[in-house]
């Protein structure tokens, strides 16, 4: 039988957890994931370190780690993160928040890159317990703030950048990022959990139809609905292969629980070349795109589609400064390939809206 705990947000109880059954103690503060599943197990496996990582095993190696199943992994270190304010203890236990909260990390190399001198490091408190995603990566402390660095071949690195400065272009909410040493690296955009992050997952589960968590958004704010067409519209233009229920989400309060409104958009390494150039360059068969033309044909959702301008992805392509190699079959430079490639989608985007609106006018006209 699974020990009784208590979930904590800083040091506010929100749940405990008695018998394995979560007995909700702050219903506006809790994790929303316990809200809406009451499932400990499953949210401590969703903090937990993906086990597919060759880093990951190293490092619970180094760790001293006696069980290394996912509800273990995470509570290891207090199921604490980065970037909320929810951890987990014993219910007996006097442990504060002060003695949870990740303060530094040492196992940064061993997490990025498979450093073997980290084996002769003794055990400590680490965030890479709880650093969730598929590629190696680690969380470091510099002036003051965490930085999330990760590893990524040039097309991966070109991809994030690109997909950094074309959503600066439109506008659009994003995560910080750079380029480190040959890393990329991404600013914690909740300060230190000044805020919390919680994934789409927390509301919508594993869904995967667009009009369905358009319409679980939308059940809970306009604003969440509105940022979620946003993306998908964004991840159409940049051929983002690999949106997932747990790399977008949104921020609440830490006092109140109340939900902000969307986190920044993150987490683009699996776009446009980073699996090689597509064939389809003028986008006429493109999936992503007919998702989202389809979910602002079924939902009067009320985005209008941004302007963008060759000028505008040029600007994007000069700022990544990642030179890049022209593979023998490509008939032009990757720059070249990039700059058509999203332009054909925004191109093809707007004609098929173009096509709808006049189509619904005619419709209007013969019912007249």
């Amino acid at each position: 039988m699974m020990e009784d705990y208590i979930i904590m947000s800083e040091d506010h109880i929100v749940a405990k957890v008695i018998d394995g059954n979560v007995l909700i103690m702050d219903d506006s503060r809790v994790p929303l994931y316990l809200k809406h599943h009451n499932n400990f197990e499953g949210w401590l496996r969703q903090r937990a370190i993906d086990d597919s990582r060759v880093n990951s095993r190293l490092l619970k190696k180094a760790l001293r780690l006696q069980k290394t199943d996912d509800v273990s992994t995470s509570l290891h270190f207090n199921a604490s993160t980065i970037t909320d304010t929810y951890w987990v203890k014993p219910a007996d236990s006097t442990l504060t928040y002060k003695n949870v909260k990740f303060k530094e990390n040492t196992f940064d190399h061993l997490a990025l890159t498979g450093d073997v001198n980290a084996f002769n490091q003794k055990p400590s408190r680490t965030p890479e317990l709880t650093n969730i995603g598929s590629f190696e990566k680690c969380w470091r402390l510099e002036d003051g703030a965490w930085w999330l660095y990760k590893v990524g071949s040039a097309e991966e690195r070109f991809t994030e950048m690109f997909a950094y400065y074309l959503a600066l272009e439109l506008n659009i909410p994003v995560a910080h990022y750079e380029l480190a040493n040959g890393f990329i690296r991404s600013k914690d955009f909740t300060n230190g959990a000044s805020v919390i992050y919680e994934p789409a997952a927390s509301i919508i589960g594993d869904r995967a139809n667009y009009l369905e968590i358009y319409d679980a958004f939308l059940n809970v704010s306009p604003r969440l609905a509105d940022a979620y067409v946003q993306m998908v519209y964004f991840d159409a233009l940049i051929f983002n292969m690999d949106r997932h229920n747990m790399n977008y989400g949104f921020l609440r309060d830490v006092a109140s629980g109340d939900i902000i409104g969307a986190a920044p958009l993150f987490d683009h390494n699996i776009a446009l070349i980073s699996r090689g150039y597509p064939m389809n360059i003028t986008r006429e068969n493109d999936l992503l795109i007919e998702d989202f033309i389809t979910l602002l044909q079924k939902r009067e959702t009320g985005y209008d589609i941004p302007a963008l301008t060759t000028t505008m992805v040029n600007q994007a392509i000069l700022r990544v400064e990642i030179d890049l190699e022209r593979p023998p079959k490509l008939p032009f430079s990757p720059c070249d390939f990039v700059r058509e490639f999203v332009m054909s989608g925004q191109r093809r985007i707007i004609r098929e809206l173009s096509q709808t609106y006049i189509k619904t006018e005619r419709e209007q006209e013969m019912e007249r």
